[in-house]
C-alpha cells in the first residue's frame, strides 16, 4: 500500500550530488537490489540515467522490504553520504510508493546478470531495456540521429518526408513489398531516391530521416525488411563532393563526447569503446579493390560485383572506413551518372566499414534523354518512369546524394555482431512482434 500518492519525482538518480546533501528529494525507477540486514534495509532503484542506493527503516522497511525486484517505485527522502563503496551519497527514505509490482517469474533478467539470447531479448524487449547496456544503445541511437541533423541543417539540407507508400518501383521493381491500395496496386518504399530528386529542383538541398522496406529474403546478422535509412540529395555537387559530406557526417559521428549527453554516461563509455577512425577516408577504386584481391588470391574480372566472401578480404586489408568508387556502370542503378573519362564506369561510391556496406551514392542522371536511354539499357520500361521523367524537362540541375543505413552505423559505434540488437523492434523474414 502506498505512503504517500504523488507519482511526482524531483531529480533522476544521476541528479543527486553533493549540493544536495540534507535537502529532500524525490526519485523514481524499479527495484534492482534489495539487502535486508533487520532493522535497516538498502534498496537499489535504477532509472533510464543510473542507480541510487535508498536506505529504508520503520515504516519505509515495511512498505518496501519484500516487494519483487524490478517493481516500479517512487521514493522521497534526505540526500546524505554514504559508507557504500558504489554510492558515495544515498538516500534516507522518508515516504515510499510502491506503484506497480513486478509478476514474477519474470522472461528475463533485466539487469543483465543472467544473459538471455537475443530472441527471448526481442520478444520482452521494453523489459530487456531496463537492462543499461541495452539502454545506452538507444540513448545512444538518439544523441546520434540530432547529431546527424544538425550536420545536415549547417551545410543548407532541408529535411523533407516523403510517401511510404507508392505506386510503382522507384528502383525497377525488385524486393518490393507489394499491396492492394484501394483496388490499385502499391507498393511499401524502399528508398526516397525518385522523390528526393525531384525535391531538388526547387528545394536545392534534402535530407529524409525514415523508415524504409525491402522484401529481400536474406536472414542474416546485418539485413532488415525494415530499416532506418539516411538519405541526401544536393543541386550542383558532384561525387566527389558527396563523399565529402558523407565524411563529414562520419567524422561528426564519431565525436563522441558532443554527442552523448550525460546519461548513464560510465555506463555508456564501457559500452561504447568507439572505434578511432582515420581521417581523411582512404578513396578506393573499384579497379585497386579489384587488384587487391587479385594479390590476395581472389581471382575475379573486371566488371564483377564483389561478393560478400571479397569484401570481407577487402574487410582485412583495409581496416576501419574506406570508400570503393569508380564501379562498373552495369552494377549501379539506372540513375547513376557514367564517367566522362570512361563510360563503362559510374561516378559512384559505396562506403565500407570492413565487409559492412554503409553508405552508396553517386552522381545522378540530369539529362532526361541519356536517364531514358539507361532505362532502355538496364530492361526497364520508360513508360513506367513518365512522370519522375517529365521533372527533368522543367530545368533539373546536375545532383548528388547517397542513402545511409543507420541501423548498420549503429552496429559500428556499438560494437555489435547483429543488427537487432540496434533496433528497438527489428522485423525480418522471421519476426512480425512484438
Amino acid at each position: 500500500m502506498s505512503v504517500f500518492d504523488d507519482i511526482h519525482r524531483t531529480h533522476y538518480t544521476d541528479q543527486v550530488q553533493e549540493t544536495l546533501i540534507g535537502q529532500v528529494v524525490s526519485i523514481a525507477g524499479w527495484i534492482e537490489d534489495i539487502r535486508d540486514i533487520g532493522k535497516v534495509a538498502f534498496l537499489t532503484i535504477r532509472d533510464i540515467r543510473g542507480a541510487a542506493q535508498v536506505v529504508l527503516s520503520a515504516n519505509t522497511l515495511s512498505v518496501a522490504k519484500d516487494k519483487p525486484r524490478q517493481s516500479a517505485i517512487i521514493v522521497s527522502g534526505v540526500v546524505q553520504h554514504s559508507k557504500s563503496k558504489d554510492f558515495p551519497l544515498e538516500i534516507k527514505a522518508e515516504k515510499v510508493n510502491i506503484v506497480t509490482e513486478a509478476i514474477h517469474p519474470l522472461p528475463i533478467d533485466p539487469t543483465g546478470r543472467v544473459e538471455s539470447a537475443i530472441d527471448k531479448r526481442l520478444d520482452s524487449r521494453a523489459l530487456d531495456l531496463r537492462n543499461p547496456k541495452t539502454s545506452s544503445i538507444f540513448l545512444l541511437r538518439s544523441a546520434v540521429l540530432d547529431n546527424i541533423r544538425t550536420t545536415l541543417r549547417s551545410k543548407a539540407f532541408v529535411e523533407v518526408n516523403t510517401p511510404k507508400i507508392i505506386g510503382s518501383a522507384s528502383e525497377g521493381g525488385a524486393n518490393l513489398f507489394g499491396f492492394e491500395y484501394f483496388k490499385k496496386q502499391a507498393y511499401l518504399a524502399q528508398s526516397p531516391q525518385l522523390y528526393k530528386e525531384q525535391l531538388i529542383l526547387a528545394l536545392d538541398r534534402v535530407f529524409e530521416i525514415g523508415v524504409y522496406f525491402r522484401a529481400e529474403n536474406s536472414h542474416t546478422v546485418r539485413h532488415l525488411t525494415e530499416f532506418l535509412s539516411v538519405d541526401i540529395e544536393a543541386a550542383f555537387i558532384n561525387y566527389e563532393d558527396a563523399m565529402d559530406l558523407a565524411e563529414e557526417v562520419i567524422r561528426n559521428t564519431f565525436n563522441v563526447n558532443k554527442i552523448i549527453d550525460r546519461t548513464d554516461g560510465d555506463v555508456l563509455h564501457d559500452r561504447l569503446q568507439l572505434p578511432t577512425p582515420r581521417f581523411p577516408i582512404d578513396r578506393l577504386t573499384y579497379e585497386q579493390c579489384i587488384e587487391g584481391l587479385w594479390k590476395e588470391g581472389e581471382k575475379l574480372e573486371f566488371g564483377e560485383d564483389l561478393s560478400d566472401a571479397s569484401l570481407r578480404k577487402l574487410g582485412e586489408i583495409h581496416k576501419g572506413f574506406y570508400f570503393i568508387k569508380d564501379w562498373p556502370l552495369k552494377l549501379k542503378p539506372f540513375y547513376i551518372h557514367e564517367k566522362l573519362d570512361n563510360l563503362e564506369l559510374s561516378q559512384s561510391f559505396d562506403l565500407q566499414y570492413g565487409y559492412l556496406e554503409l553508405i552508396s551514392g553517386g552522381q545522378r542522371h540530369h539529362d532526361p534523354v541519356k536517364l531514358r536511354k539507361r532505362l532502355i539499357d538496364q530492361g526497364l520500361n520508360p513508360m513506367n518512369f513518365d512522370r519522375h521523367l517529365r521533372v527533368f524537362g522543367w530545368g533539373m540541375p546536375p545532383h548528388s546524394g547517397w542513402g545511409l543505413g543507420f541501423d548498420r552505423l549503429m552496429m559500428v559505434l556499438t560494437h555489435s555482431d547483429n543488427i537487432r540488437e540496434t533496433v528497438l523492434y527489428p522485423r525480418d523474414t522471421e519476426r512480425l512482434i512484438p
